[in-house]
């Protein structure tokens, strides 16, 4: 039962890579000329927009690739393990750099959607950011509590 769970979730983490891979390939493209469109004196913009947002995939599938190999951790019955651990401290890590490129790039996205009268694009790159703190504080929590269970694993293991 087990191994079918951690099929069925590491099936879920190709899935979720899925749609950002074609967003990077065929949205970003479009995003970036739009706002080359809008703001032709300043050409340079387009680039700003495909630095950031292919900056911010990185980490996201680090961050996918680190969630893979915790779930295989857990199929090797190592869930309880510093490897875990790491990998939980990288995601989180990951998480942060996410919120912090998009944070960084709202400048540029609150240039075209004033531009472009479109107040969704500020919306949806701060729900970009919220998600993504989220989950660097869910993965911190993850960490602390698995990090302490582990202590008291090997300190049950002294005592006997």
């Amino acid at each position: 039962m087990k191994q079918v769970s951690t099929l069925f979730l590491k099936i879920a983490v190709i899935l979720i890579g899925v749609p950002i891979l074609a967003l990077c390939i065929f949205l970003v493209p479009e995003i970036a000329k739009y706002a080359a469109e809008l703001y032709p004196e300043h050409a340079y913009i387009k680039y700003l927009i495909f630095i950031d947002l292919y900056a911010a995939a990185i980490p996201f599938y680090f961050a996918l690739y680190q969630a893979f190999l915790l779930l295989s951790y857990i199929d090797k019955n190592k869930a309880f393990s510093e490897l875990s651990v790491r990998a939980l401290k990288k995601i989180k890590y990951c998480a942060v750099t996410i919120s912090a490129l998009i944070a960084a790039g709202m400048p540029l996205y609150y240039l075209i959607a004033e531009r472009d009268d479109a107040p969704g694009i500020i919306l949806i790159g701060l729900v970009i950011i919220f998600a993504s703190v989220v989950i660097a504080v869910f993965a911190a929590v993850l960490q602390r509590l698995l990090q302490e269970a582990i202590d008291i694993k090997s300190e049950n293991d002294l005592t006997v």
